[in-house]
């Protein structure tokens, strides 16, 4: 079994448990996805199989892979992934993977790209705790001190200063799966995951 899809982020909203209790959910479009391409140990070295997700219109698609798509026989796909497996034989080009194998499922991990945040100071970026709020201080969000005087009279690497936030690859762990509609295509998981609406995020089980 493939155990990771592509999908989208919708959004956030909350259910009710049997017991009355209100669950915080992140909606996410899970598939369909079809493979692209099967990868061999004989050809490769490894077994793994590429997924294709999201449709494009077709001139958006280079010569390459158009070619790449025509020899899969398969519908040019907006995002590709390749994803390793136990046994690539029992998968064949065209065949499409859908959010019915999560259904077992208790727990996944989700990744993604978080917001991103543009140039954040100390104090956003880093959660520094800042100087004195008051009228008299003249040291509120700056950093501070960044290293020593004559020795070793250079700032160390690694320091955490002023920076681009966000944008970066984040995983989720172990969060719980809520609700799995197999006829929409939609997985229903407990909490938030990275990413704003329309974000793509790959699902994987825990």
């Amino acid at each position: 079994m493939c155990n990771t899809l592509l999908g989208r982020k919708l959004g956030m909203t909350q259910v009710f448990s049997e017991d009355d209790r209100v669950i915080p959910v992140t909606v996410i479009q899970l598939g369909p996805c079809v493979v692209t391409q099967i990868k061999t140990v004989a050809k490769e070295g490894y077994d793994a199989v590429q997924l294709g997700f999201g449709s494009i219109k077709p001139k958006r698609v280079n010569k390459p892979m158009q070619g790449h798509f025509d020899a899969a026989g398969v519908e040019p796909s907006r995002v590709l992934r390749e994803v390793h497996v136990d046994d690539s034989s029992s998968y064949r080009l065209g065949q499409k993977v859908t959010v019915e194998q999560f259904v077992e499922v208790k727990k996944v991990d989700v990744s993604g790209i978080s917001k991103g945040k543009g140039f954040a100071g100390v104090m956003k970026r880093h959660n520094f705790r800042g100087g004195p709020g008051g009228h008299g201080a003249h040291f509120h969000r700056a950093p501070g001190s960044i290293g020593q005087c004559a020795t070793p009279s250079r700032v160390f690497k690694g320091l955490r200063l002023p920076g681009h936030m966000g944008v970066d690859k984040v995983t989720v762990r172990n969060l719980e799966v809520v609700s799995v509609d197999v006829e929409k295509n939609l997985l229903l998981v407990k909490g938030a995951v990275p990413g704003g609406k329309g974000a793509l995020v790959s699902v994987r089980s825990a």
